[in-house]
């Protein structure tokens, strides 16, 4: 392998770390927990904690998942009740109701106890085909029918219990239709603000509907569609405003990529005169597409603006430019979002600030890679710039494991070490050190400067972070390694990481002063 992404991303943003303690078999309910008025009740009213344990299979005894789980997020999350297949009823951020299965899949179900549990009674889980679709009537029918067989097969006062319940928890009897349209409300909301992760491994848990999430794609092209749609219609201002704003004219070259139209031409114009004129930035491509756009158009006042976008590389004369346009069009972008890279949609997400969204992509893109190492690097980029250091770390772990030859897993070692002294864990980041030192060593004279030169910065940087931490022993036994490693890198690189150098050892030989 000789993908190369040891390049520093020191000043990425951190997420904030996950507060409190991951959740696995622990029975103890928190405060947040307990503020809910209809699990307070169900806490202290056994005869009401019966009743929605059996038939309704909401049981606050069970309140202890089968392995320690955390979301994404960071937000609060305490394990509330539990159901007779193994699953876990959450209290989110102190509010929202997350489901987890024992079998890894997880939804939101509502938001509020109150609501999930009002759920849980009024349709139970035992019902099937029940959806949004769905009338007052239809609704109705399909409970009474999964009722009268749990009545026939474990559950015959069903009836009597369900009146129970509601009247002693206090809950409305409100429309099936109102309660089915809030659940699915819920259930579409899952990702980003909800993805539970594996607090061992990172993976993500399945959605338990998938279709109940929309593309990431659509989410980001929605501005840029709307945006479209205002200018074709002629609203006025719309076109300046589709203009002047990067992140906004990037979903409008896309909106009008897949759906294009002979009047859109001026507008073409406009957008990639723009993109041109800020060609100083780093999104040459949705300056390409323009140009590709405007040159499809083949009228021959556009040649300039062409070869202006495109540094002459689309030709002179206005054939040679057709047929450029042409050949991208068929080759590399063409009109069905269905083809575009993943990678697009959650870079314009970051663009677009949305961070959740592009993160949980990711991350559940992360889940389904297996051992493909450039698309492996390319996660662990995506990610470190989004500040999920610990997702980045995973992703770069993995594609460490791929690298065969000396110089690679040195390169992917010193930037796994990056990884993971960003997310807090200097004892891994100093594994990962000892594995590039191991590698770069056998890396021939003339190709290790550089790669040198990048691992000894992670180790002056983890020196001084572990003096910062407190941990003169980590601090000490890297800042020697670092020492010889500086000593053994070339002049214009070692005058480089001097000042890195020196805050380093005043770290650590304050250590010293500081235990005397």
């Amino acid at each position: 392998m000789t993908t190369d992404n040891a390049g520093s991303l020191d000043g990425a943003p951190a997420l904030p770390a996950v507060p409190g303690t991951p959740f696995g078999s622990s029975g103890d309910v928190g405060f947040l927990a307990m503020t809910d008025r209809v699990l307070r009740l169900l806490r202290t009213r056994p005869e009401l904690a019966a009743l929605a344990a059996f038939p309704f299979d909401f049981d606050v005894d069970r309140a202890d998942h089968v392995e320690e789980v955390h979301l994404a997020s960071g937000a609060s999350l305490e394990p509330i009740a539990g159901d007779d297949t193994g699953g876990t009823y959450f209290l989110c951020a102190g509010s929202a109701v997350l489901y987890a299965s024992s079998e890894g899949d997880a939804v939101l179900i509502a938001d509020s106890v109150s609501e999930a549990v009002e759920m849980l009674v009024r349709v139970p889980r035992y019902c099937e085909d029940i959806s949004g679709d769905l009338d007052e009537d239809q609704l109705r029918a399909a409970v009474d029918a999964a009722d009268a067989q749990a009545r026939e097969d474990f559950a015959p006062e069903l009836d009597a219990h369900r009146a129970a319940l509601l009247a002693g928890l206090g809950l409305p009897d409100r429309p099936l239709t109102e309660l089915v349209a809030l659940m699915e409300a819920a259930v579409e909301r899952t990702d980003p603000d909800y993805l539970l992760l594996n607090s061992h491994e990172l993976r993500a848990y399945r959605l338990m509907d998938e279709s109940s999430r929309r593309p990431l794609r659509d989410i980001v092209l929605d501005p840029g569609r709307a945006m479209l749609a205002r200018v074709r219609a002629g609203d006025p201002g719309a076109r300046d405003e589709a203009v002047a704003d990067a992140v906004l004219r990037a979903g409008v070259v896309r909106a009008a990529q897949y759906d294009r139209r002979d009047g859109d031409l001026p507008l073409l114009r406009s957008l990639l005169e723009r993109e041109t004129a800020e060609r100083g930035t780093e999104w040459y491509t949705e300056r390409q597409i323009a140009a590709m756009l405007v040159a499809l158009h083949g009228e021959e006042e556009d040649l300039p603006r062409v070869r202006a976008a495109t540094d002459g590389a689309a030709g002179s004369g206005a054939e040679c430019v057709l047929d450029w346009a042409r050949a991208m069009d068929a080759d590399r972008y063409g009109q069905d979002p269905d083809t575009e890279s993943e990678f697009t949609w959650t870079e314009l997400a970051r663009r677009q600030g949305r961070t959740e969204h592009a993160r949980v992509a990711l991350i559940r893109m992360l889940d389904d890679t297996g051992p493909d190492a450039e698309r492996l690097v390319a996660l662990s980029h995506a990610l470190e710039r989004l500040g999920d250091h610990a997702q980045a770390a995973r992703a770069q772990s993995d594609f460490l494991s791929l690298q065969d030859t000396d110089h690679d897993r040195a390169t992917a070692a010193g930037a796994l070490a990056r990884m993971e002294r960003h997310k807090g864990d200097l004892a891994a980041a100093r594994k990962a050190l000892e594995r590039a030192r191991e590698s770069v060593g056998a890396v021939p004279l003339g190709h290790r400067r550089r790669i040198g030169c990048l691992i000894t910065e992670q180790h002056l940087e983890l020196a001084l972070a572990a003096a910062e931490a407190g941990d003169a022993t980590l601090a000490r036994e890297t800042m020697a390694h670092g020492k010889v490693l500086l000593s053994k890198t070339a002049g214009h690189y070692a005058k480089a990481l001097s000042e890195l150098s020196t805050r380093a050892k005043w770290a650590v030989a304050a250590l010293g002063r500081d235990s005397r």
